[in-house]
């Protein structure tokens, strides 16, 4: 098993289409694409799974809810604001990081076609 995984932020291999569920749609018709480099067992610690790979999300408004999953963000393209339900609002755009903690409960808005490196840590 390796340890370094290298993301290319233009995969050559077909994304995982999708779509937001209907109970989380708000607003627009937002189309995502996940391209999953890895998935790796958590092993001793608190997180049963982590993730990393290149998500790709057309304009849209829908609810972001993380429940007990922490991902890590780093936006490649495009620009995307996220607000909180208490009403504090971040705009994120190419170059930007950052991470949702557990409990996040809020909206994300793509504003200008969103891609963004992700690593995801699920219970």
């Amino acid at each position: 098993m390796t340890t370094i995984v290298p993301i290319n932020h233009n995969p050559d291999f077909t994304p995982r289409p999708g779509v937001p569920a209907p109970e989380r749609l708000i607003e627009g018709s937002p189309v995502f694409s996940t391209w999953e480099h890895d998935a790796t067992p958590a092993g001793d610690v608190k997180w049963d799974k982590i993730l990393t790979g290149v998500w790709e999300a057309t304009p849209g408004l829908t609810h972001s809810m993380k429940g007990t999953t922490l991902e890590f963000c780093h936006i490649i393209h495009g620009s995307a604001e996220i607000t909180s339900v208490s009403g504090e609002s971040w705009t994120f755009g190419a170059g930007d990081s950052f991470v949702m903690k557990p409990g996040f409960v809020g909206t994300w808005r793509t504003i200008e076609t969103v891609r963004k490196i992700y690593v995801v840590a699920q219970e």
